[in-house]
């Protein structure tokens, strides 16, 4: 049975998922912690604090062929001593138009709660195909 934290990470993972596939920068923010950090999967890009990576995204979403990337976690393991989170799992992203498979690979995130929220804290992406 999974713990009430766990159910929560999952379900902001998948209003994520969402807003990345709606490209709906206002619901994306309130889920990055301000001082979120996300290293890119295949050029090691790092791309420090919230606004950064809402203007990484919006430069995304206007891409003339975009592509649609989702998260799809095979694990969640939450502190007993901290309110962290690790999550591990698989990410992919596929054509807009056609949703053809273009890229995919394997993702670490590490997420904290503040106040009544989980945010991301990190992730971590490597690209294998």
């Amino acid at each position: 049975m999974m713990s009430s934290a766990e159910l929560s990470i999952r379900s902001r993972r998948a209003a994520f998922n969402r807003a990345l596939a709606d490209a709906d920068l206002a619901a994306i923010g309130p889920i990055l912690a301000p001082n979120v950090v996300l290293v890119t999967g295949t050029d090691s890009a790092v791309i420090n604090g919230r606004k950064a990576q809402l203007q990484a995204w919006k430069r995304e979403f206007s891409a003339q062929h975009r592509i649609v990337y989702v998260r799809t976690p095979n694990m969640i393991v939450t502190s007993p001593v901290e309110p962290i989170a690790h999550e591990q799992g698989k990410w992919r992203g596929t054509l807009s138009s056609t949703g053809e498979l273009i890229v995919s690979g394997d993702y670490s995130a590490k997420w904290r709660k503040v106040g009544q929220d989980w945010v991301i804290e990190a992730e971590i992406f490597v690209t294998l195909a």
